[in-house]
C-alpha cells in the first residue's frame, strides 16, 4: 500500500512540474502545446527545409555545369585532321 501512495505522489509531483513549466512557458492557455512537441516540431521543418535547399542548390548546379559543357562544345571549332596523300 505504501509503495502505491509513494508513487501516486511522485507522479502527481512530475505532473505539477510540467503544468508550472508550461504554464510559465506559455501562460494561462491550456489549449497550447507543450514545449517538447513545439521544439521537435520546428527542429524538423528545419531539417526538411535544409534538405529540399540543398537539393534546389545541387541541380542549380548540375544544370549549370550541363549548360557550360553544352556551350563549350557548340563554341568549339570542329577540327578534322585529314592525312596528307
Amino acid at each position: 500500500m505504501a509503495r502505491d501512495f509513494d508513487s501516486e505522489l511522485l507522479e502527481s509531483v512530475a505532473v505539477r512540474r510540467r503544468r508550472m513549466r508550461d504554464a510559465m512557458l506559455f501562460g494561462a492557455l491550456a489549449s497550447r502545446r507543450s514545449y517538447e512537441e513545439n521544439a521537435g516540431k520546428v527542429i524538423a521543418s528545419i531539417v526538411i527545409a535544409g534538405v529540399v535547399a540543398a537539393g534546389c542548390v545541387g541541380y542549380s548546379s548540375i544544370r549549370q555545369q550541363i549548360a557550360k559543357q553544352n556551350q563549350q562544345n557548340k563554341s568549339a571549332p570542329a577540327i578534322i585532321h585529314t592525312p596528307d596523300r
